[in-house]
């Protein structure tokens, strides 16, 4: 029994440093020859996770091979164009200046049905809406509506707004985040302040507080019986 655990635990992070080695990526985003990988090392992970009398170099070398030629292909990807339209092929355009194209449709065999609960899943109810519909490589559908079909953006109303910056989370769980605090441009003194002006007496009772755009500064406190709502507070 200990046999095993032990060679369980070296296949399982034998196994995430290979995935991870391999980049990041959700299921949805890999390429065809990426998800094969993927099985095939689980694959050879789970015969010696299932038996003892198998040597567990019989997974752990294949394994190795098999992602040291995931890089070396995903390199290639990344120098030759030739090469990564051979291995992932082209996007190919399912609806082009409005018009379903159906000998492309029939190519890559997805029907009116397929596409158009694709959409929906998107938030395009109306297929006339669209201008461009794109199936990627990566069988993901990319859309381009009409323009006047389009959102209205900022630029459309002639606005000059300032640039957005992601929330910095300065306190989790009680503890300042010094990193979040450095990059947001605030220090200690500064989150005290805002801690005192909210009437937080210990930052240990914060479960989370961050600063976003021009020094708005928010927290939720942990779970009491009259600290169960976000709060929000510019500097």
């Amino acid at each position: 029994m200990l046999l095993l655990i032990f060679r369980t635990i070296i296949l399982y992070f034998l196994t995430l440093l290979a995935l991870k080695a391999m980049g990041k990526r959700e299921v949805g985003q890999l390429q065809p020859f990426e998800l094969v990988v993927i099985l095939i090392i689980s694959e050879m992970a789970s015969i010696s996770m299932q038996s003892n009398g198998l040597p567990i170099l019989n997974s752990i070398i294949p394994i190795i091979i098999i992602t040291l030629l995931q890089i070396s292909l995903a390199l290639l990807n990344l120098k030759s164009e030739k090469f990564r339209n051979i291995l992932c092929g082209k996007p190919s355009i399912i609806i082009r200046n409005g018009v379903l194209q159906q000998k492309e449709m029939n190519r890559t065999r997805i029907n009116i049905n397929d596409l158009t609960e694709e959409l929906r899943s998107m938030g395009y109810f109306n297929i006339d809406d669209i201008q461009y519909a794109i199936l990627e490589t990566n069988g993901r559908i990319s859309v381009l509506l009409k323009t006047d079909k389009r959102p209205v953006q900022t630029a459309d109303l002639g606005l000059d707004l300032p640039a957005e910056y992601p929330a910095e989370l300065v306190i989790l769980d009680g503890h300042i985040n010094k990193k979040s605090l450095q990059t947001s441009g605030k220090n200690e003194a500064w989150l005290k302040k805002q801690l005192q002006q909210n009437k937080i007496d210990n930052q240990s009772d914060v479960f989370v507080a961050g600063v976003y755009g021009a020094d708005t500064f928010f927290y939720q406190l942990k779970d009491k019986p009259d600290n169960n709502k976000k709060k929000e507070k510019g500097s």
